[in-house]
């Protein structure tokens, strides 16, 4: 049986074992609730699904730093951006605003490429300038590709013109007979 220090009461920690938004810190909630409940290491790693040397570290993290050490920690840890600034996105928005030296349309290479050459790296992964992009809420927009052998404007308007006009498709009447798909059924007495 681990101790739990008394941060928390064993109330508000089942509170939040149920009511957290992140899945990750629901279940950490969650372990150390059972642990201050009394329960043994083993039986609260059989219901979690931890195994028992990350219960212990997670309880010991908990005991020494509190709750706000629980949940995922592997987010926002306190790192700068290193690679997608605000400045970099500034210049990379007002970059996209121009076609591309080459004239064509903007790719994630293209930008990848671009973002190398203002930063003074080597390259740039084109993941990275995915990222950039939705960074910015924007994606790429590639137009439709157009059939090679697809008609000219005039060849379409010439065949519009020699197509025959469809006939006109007369009414259907709506059937006014009874229907014929049960037994008949006498409504007369007698």
């Amino acid at each position: 049986m681990a101790h739990i220090a008394d941060h928390l009461s064993v109330e508000e920690l089942g509170r939040r074992a149920r009511t957290s938004a992140d899945a990750c810190a629901a279940r950490h909630y969650q372990a150390i609730w059972l642990l201050a409940q009394g329960q043994t290491v083993p039986d609260v790693a059989a219901v979690t699904g931890f195994v028992s040397r990350w219960l212990e570290q997670l309880a010991r993290r908990y005991n020494q730093f509190g709750p706000d050490t629980l949940g995922d920690r592997r987010r926002r840890n306190g790192a700068t951006a290193r690679l997608l600034t605000p400045e970099l996105l500034d210049r990379l928005r007002t970059r996209l605003e121009t076609p591309p030296p080459d004239g064509g349309a903007w790719t994630t290479t293209k930008i990848a490429t671009w973002m190398a050459a203002d930063l003074g790296l080597a390259s740039v992964y084109p993941q990275r300038a995915w990222d950039a992009l939705q960074a910015l809420d924007w994606s790429i927009q590639a137009p439709r590709p157009k059939n090679p052998a697809a008609a000219s404007p005039e060849e379409q308007a010439a065949f519009k013109k020699n197509s025959p006009t469809p006939s006109p498709r007369k009414k259907r009447a709506i059937p006014g007979a009874r229907s014929r798909s049960s037994a008949r059924t006498s409504t007369a007495s007698g």
